[in-house]
């Protein structure tokens, strides 16, 4: 699934408002606008399509009955991002799904490669080994780098999201390229190259 969202933050308050005046139009807006990537985002924490949807169902309710609450001080998505991934962790707790305490790497090409760079059975394979690796990662550092290299979004509003410290986020991203070179210390000299190249520097 790929997002579609192209709202500012004047265009989410906006909506917002709207919302909690009772306009169903903008309740589906805000929706459709936030449902592919919070889909996205939860069914790479949990990799599971019906428990995804689920956690995504519950989170679009959460937020919509505690619209009254929301400050538009805040983005939206940041908000609907946070209720998420409370309500992930918990579904997470619950079946004992943790992984372990590890940490993250640059993922930019990997998540948004094209489909010619993605025919190369080369680099197909480097990618699935890449994810593995991060499924392997504990559930707020597997969040950190999903939301940092498939989301594109900053330490600041990663740290929002998490509910942590934005050193902590950084000190996520920065342990996550030493403990993936780890992981995939077990492939070729070549394919190890080829992810320092794709490897930057969290800001």
């Amino acid at each position: 699934m790929t997002s579609k969202n192209t709202l500012d933050k004047a265009a989410e308050a906006q909506l917002v408002s709207r919302a909690k005046a009772g306009h169903a139009d903008a309740v589906r807006t805000l929706i459709d606008s936030h449902k592919d990537r919070l889909f996205a985002f939860i069914w790479r924490m949990v990799r599971n399509h019906h428990d995804a949807e689920e956690i995504c169902q519950d989170a679009f309710l959460k937020a919509m009955g505690s619209l009254q609450t929301f400050s538009t001080e805040y983005r939206f998505s940041t908000w609907l991002f946070t209720i998420g991934y409370r309500i992930c962790l918990n579904r997470m707790r619950r079946r004992k799904l943790f992984a372990g305490d590890v940490d993250v790497t640059n993922m930019t090409e990997l998540a948004t490669g094209d489909e010619d760079t993605l025919q190369s059975e080369e680099t197909t394979r480097f990618r699935t080994c890449v994810w593995d690796a991060v499924d392997k990662l504990s559930p707020p550092q597997r969040a950190t780098v999903l939301l940092f290299y498939r989301h594109d979004l900053g330490c600041n509003e990663i740290a929002r999201i998490l509910e942590i410290p934005v050193a902590t986020v950084k000190s996520h991203l920065h342990r996550a390229r030493q403990r993936l070179r780890e992981i995939l210390s077990v492939m070729s000299d070549q394919d190890l190259e080829h992810f320092r190249n794709m490897s930057g520097t969290a800001g």
